[in-house]
This record gives C-alpha cells, sequence and structure tokens, in this order.
C-alpha cells in the first residue's frame, strides 16, 4: 500500500511543476486539466489507503534520512492513519473540485498556467503537513501552505489591496509560527525526538509546567493559521484572492489545519485539560465574536469568511473539550458546504461582474436557479437543520458542552446557532430574492457553465449526506482518537436537539420575515452603535493599525534615518574618510627615493628598538 501513499502525496507536486513549466506562456487549456486529474488521482489513492485502513492501522513510509547531526536524527518520513486519511480525502475531494472549478473561474485570467502551479503547489504542501509522521515535516507543510497561501491571496499583485491582504495574512501567521516553532524546540530539547510516536510515549513523564508551556506555544501557532481572536483579521482580508481559493483554503484545508494540529497532538493537550477548557472558551468566544460581524456586513466574500472563522470556533470548542474526533467531523462536513458557499459566491461574481455588495443584488433566482439551489443548500447544511451535514456534526458539539456541564460555552454556541442561521439566509434573501438592485447597475446576471455546476452538485450532495455517515465516522476514528463517552440520558439529548433546531429554524424564519416580507431593517439601524462597532469589525483593525503598525512603522523610520543613516552610516563612512586620509598622507613614504626609504627604514629600526626595551623594562 506503500505506493498508494506516494502517489497520494506527490501526485499535485506533479501538477505543480508541469503549470510552472507553462506559467510565463498564454493561457493553456491542457494545464487545468492536467492538474485536476492528478489531484483526482491523488484523491483517489487516498479513498484506496481509506478502505485499506478499515483492516489496518496504519501506513508508514521513510524516504531517507533527513536531519542527522550529532543527536539529532530525524527522518524524512510520512504515515497514513485514520486520522490523516480523514484529512486526505477531504482535502482531496474539496481540492478536485475546486480544481475543475477553476478552469471555468479563471478561464479569461492570463495568470491561468501560474495559478494552477499555486493551487497544486498548495495541495502538496497541505499533504505533507497532514501526512508527515514528525512535527518538523508538519512543520515544513505548515510553513509552505503559508507560502502558498500568499501567493494566491495576492495573485492579482497588480492590485494593491490584494498585495496588502497577502503580506497582512503572511506576516500574521509568521508571529503566531514563532509560537509554534518555540513549542518544537522545547519538545525536542525535553523528549529528544520530534517523532509522534516519541514524543506521545515520553509525554506523560513530563512536567505538568512544561507540559503547559508546550500547549501554549502550539495553540499559538494553530490560533495564527486557524485565524482565532487576536490573530483573525487577516481572513476576512484574505477574500482578496480568486474566489476558488478561498473555497479550497480559507473554508476547507489551511484554515483547519490549526485543529488538525490539537487533534493530532490529542496526547499532549489530553494531560494538560486547563489548556484544553482555555481552547475551548476562546473557540466559543470567536464563535459568537465572528457571527456578530456577519450579521452586518454586505461583503459577499466576506460574510462567508465570518461565517468559517465561527465555525472554527465550534471545531476549537470540541477539540478542547476532549472530544477530538467530534471536532474532525465538523472540521470535514464543513468543508463540503462552506466550499459549496464559496463556489457559489463565485458563480454571483461572475454574473455581477465582480460586484460584491448583496445589498446591489437581489431577485437573481430566476438567472441562476441552480447556484441559487446548491447556495440554499449549502446555507441549510450551515444552519444545522435535519437532515442536513451540519445538523450532526454542529449538534454534536453543543451536547459535548452540555455534556461537560460548560453551561456558558453552551449558550454561546447555541446563541451562535441562531445567529449562523440568520445571516446564512440574510445573504441568500438579500442575493437571490426580493427587489432586483441589480438593475440600477446595468447588469444582467446570468448561470455559470456547466463545468462549474457539475463542480458544486458533488458538494451539495455531500453537504446533505455526510452526516449520516456519524456513526461510521466515530467508530473508524475512534480506534485510533480516543473515544468521547456521552453521559446525558436521551430526554436531555432530545430537550438539546430540538432547542438547537428551534433557535436555527427561528434565525432562517427571522431572516425571511425580515428581507422578504418587510424588504429590510430599517436605515436607522446603521446609526445604532452596536452595528457601527460590528460593521467596523469592533475597530480592532483600527487599533492594530494605531498602536501596533504606526508605532512599529515610526520605530522603524526612525531606526533608518537617525541611528542607520547618522549613526551606523556614518560611522562606517568616517572610518573609511579616516583610512582614505591617512593612506592620502602616508603614500608619500612611497616615493621610490631611496635616500627617503633608508630614512624610514632607519626610523622604524628605531621604534621597534625603543617598543623593545619599552616591554622588556
Amino acid at each position: 500500500m506503500e505506493i498508494y501513499l506516494y502517489i497520494a502525496l506527490f501526485s499535485p507536486l506533479a501538477g505543480a511543476l508541469f503549470a510552472a513549466f507553462f506559467g510565463m506562456s498564454k493561457k493553456n487549456l491542457i494545464t487545468g486539466v492536467v492538474n485536476s486529474l492528478l489531484i483526482a488521482l491523488s484523491t483517489a489513492a487516498s479513498l484506496k489507503l481509506l478502505c485499506y485502513l478499515e483492516a489496518d492501522e496504519s501506513v508508514k513510509a521513510n524516504l531517507m534520512s533527513w536531519i542527522s547531526v550529532g543527536g539529532i536524527n530525524i527522518p524524512f518520513g510520512f504515515v497514513v492513519d485514520r486520522v490523516s486519511v480523514i484529512m486526505m480525502t477531504t482535502v482531496g475531494v474539496v481540492s478536485t473540485l475546486v480544481h475543475v472549478y477553476s478552469i471555468y473561474y479563471m478561464g479569461h485570467d492570463k495568470g491561468f498556467n501560474r495559478y494552477f502551479s499555486y493551487l497544486s503547489a498548495f495541495v502538496f504542501s497541505m499533504l505533507v503537513l497532514v501526512m508527515s509522521d514528525n512535527f518538523l515535516g508538519l512543520f515544513i507543510g505548515w510553513e509552505g501552505v503559508g507560502l502558498c497561501s500568499w501567493m494566491l491571496i495576492g495573485f492579482w499583485y497588480h492590485k494593491d489591496s490584494a498585495s496588502w491582504a497577502a503580506n497582512e495574512a503572511f506576516i500574521m501567521n509568521r508571529i503566531a509560527d514563532l509560537g509554534m516553532l518555540l513549542g518544537l524546540f522545547v519538545i525536542y530539547w525535553q523528549t529528544g525526538s520530534l517523532e509522534y510516536e516519541s514524543v506521545f510515549a515520553i509525554a506523560p513523564s513530563l512536567e505538568p509546567s512544561t507540559l503547559t508551556l508546550i500547549g501554549i506555544l502550539l495553540f499559538i501557532g494553530a490560533m495564527g493559521k486557524s485565524a482565532q481572536f487576536p490573530l483573525h483579521t487577516w481572513l476576512a482580508d484574505a477574500m482578496e484572492g480568486p474566489t476558488p481559493v478561498s473555497a479550497l483554503i480559507h473554508a476547507a484545508t489551511m484554515v483547519t489545519a490549526g485543529v488538525y494540529l490539537v487533534i493530532r497532538a490529542n496526547p499532549l493537550f489530553a494531560l494538560i485539560p486547563d489548556v484544553g477548557f482555555f481552547i475551548a472558551c476562546l473557540g466559543a468566544f470567536v464563535a459568537i465574536f465572528a457571527a456578530l460581524m456577519a450579521l452586518v456586513n454586505n461583503d459577499l466574500k466576506r460574510i462567508i469568511a465570518y461565517s468559517t472563522l465561527s465555525q472554527l470556533g465550534y471545531m476549537f470548542v470540541a477539540a478542547g473539550l476532549g472530544a477530538y474526533w467530534i471536532a474532525l467531523f465538523h472540521l470535514m462536513t464543513h468543508a463540503f458546504f462552506k466550499s459549496l458557499l464559496f463556489l457559489g459566491a463565485g458563480n454571483v461574481m461572475h454574473a455581477m461582474h465582480d460586484e460584491l455588495n448583496i445589498k446591489k443584488m437581489g431577485g437573481m433566482f430566476r438567472a441562476m436557479k441552480y447556484t441559487a439551489i446548491l447556495m440554499s443548500i449549502a446555507s441549510v447544511a450551515l444552519a444545522g437543520i435535519y437532515p442536513f451535514a451540519g445538523f450532526f456534526s454542529k449538534d454534536k458539539i453543543l451536547e459535548v458542552a452540555l455534556n461537560e456541564h460548560a453551561f456558558v460555552l453552551f449558550a454561546a454556541l447555541w446563541v451562535g446557532a441562531g445567529l449562523t442561521a440568520f445571516y446564512s439566509f440574510r445573504l441568500i434573501c438579500l442575493v437571490f430574492f426580493g427587489k432586483k438592485e441589480h438593475e440600477k447597475l446595468k447588469i444582467h446576471p446570468h448561470e455559470a457553465s456547466l463545468l462549474a455546476i457539475l463542480a458544486m452538485i458533488p458538494l451539495g450532495v455531500l453537504a446533505i449526506i455526510a452526516g449520516k455517515f456519524e456513526h461510521i465516522f466515530e467508530e473508524f476514528t475512534t480506534k485510533f482518537l480516543p473515544s468521547y463517552e456521552f453521559g446525558l440520558g436521551h430526554t436531555s439529548v432530545s430537550i438539546m436537539i430540538a432547542a438547537t433546531s428551534a433557535v436555527a429554524i427561528f434565525g432562517i424564519a427571522f431572516a425571511l420575515y425580515v428581507y422578504l416580507w418587510r424588504g429590510g431593517f430599517s436605515k436607522t439601524i446603521e446609526k445604532w452603535a452596536i452595528y457601527k462597532l460590528l460593521s467596523n469589525q469592533y475597530y480592532i483593525p483600527k487599533i492594530y493599525q494605531e498602536y501596533i503598525v504606526r508605532p512599529f512603522s515610526a520605530l522603524a523610520d526612525f531606526s533608518w534615518k537617525k541611528v542607520d543613516e547618522r549613526v551606523i552610516d556614518t560611522s562606517v563612512d568616517m572610518v573609511a574618510k579616516a583610512l582614505k586620509y591617512f593612506g592620502e598622507k602616508t603614500r608619500k613614504m612611497q616615493s621610490g627615493n631611496l635616500s627617503t626609504m633608508l630614512r624610514w627604514i632607519v626610523f622604524g629600526v628605531i621604534a621597534l628598538l625603543i617598543t623593545a626595551v619599552f616591554y622588556s623594562a
């Protein structure tokens, strides 16, 4: 089975190199087709491994000795187990469909070949991240997806906003990655290894304070990659990239890497429940924090981005409370319906000539029936309505919070479920129903191509049926991950499900009432302080700009102009001028006159004798 591991891992790399060969050439449709086929091949290999692992523990491959210096011996190895294969399959399915969709979406872009090279390179980096059998390999993939994300967010580099957003994402993640790197240093310092098996075997013997430090440092890295507060601002700004990039990277794969890290390192986090509870508390806070911003935002892609941020909070609640398989389950189901939402948003953008303000759309259902239906399916799944996928995975997280008697967390997640349902259908109503505001812009919307719809349909099907595999998923993953024991009675669970379903249905109904029946809220609401607070992202970007970016920029400017130019450069220049001056004066010694040269020799000998006498005394 090792050959399937190599096929799954290296097929995307082959696609990236193939597309890069045509990178500077004109659009070549073959590039998109070949890359899509190679990603599909990788996905097929992942599915083969998934089936194989029904009867086996794992598949391992040790390519070579990677770092062997002194006492350090880190192999370049990979492992496919029951956690990594779920991630591989999820990444593979979504990335295959995104690649196919991108043939349509990027069809008229001059950077078509370059785009596919970057996209396939991202998939390869993500697979390195999830398939590595040690923390250092994971970190290499971690940095690889960060680099590819930077290239894809700033794909249209001629736009200042795209370049700025790419740099923001890259720098903010590098800040978080410093914490993660320090965590890896501490792990190696305390255990003498970075391989998962060795580290997890030694972990129980470490001091609690050391484990706490490691857990905090690793989670700092997870906070950056999964855009958790206060390192969250980059995710919404990352919407400057092509929309299929948002579907793949910022909904289904890279932003879930932080959750994957906590799940993968569960033997460490299980030993430090206080850190786990903090992770859960932060996740619950972010679930509400981001959902509130989505309520008032009018940017089509940013609403979905804030929704992603909120759902990542749900995943961290489950992981923080020790329900690792449930966190992984929601990660998988969320990937399907959230990437479908982003691809649908791409269709709408094409139809609206890249207009993103949902208040300038409306009444587009007739023109875009298939897109509207698929996005509605994704929204129902996101809202957590039975029998769609989100119902099974999201409700399970609320059940975990209730089971742990974390009533405040449960209340936050319950309110978040209602907010999610409301803002999801606010988007659907304002885009596809109501008054045709787009006519004022003299835009005539049209449905996306058949290729785009065909790429979206499998995600729509998975958004409906993926939750039905809950018990199979639990049985499969808990042979590797710790099982989670529920102590709630049947009546309590039924009441909880009724309560969460009721708040979701209420959120949908209220959105339909406000935006279809009443035509929206009054504009006076925009004058409310809470509305301004939310629409300005709690003024956090402004706070960062005023109190971090500007002071740092001023310090850098001062260091450049006052310290570097006036002190360092002046000092170096003075040394150079002094040497030049003395050179000018002393070169007269080299006159070529024999008498003069003899006088200097006599002078030198006398100086040496005087020096010798002085030191001997």
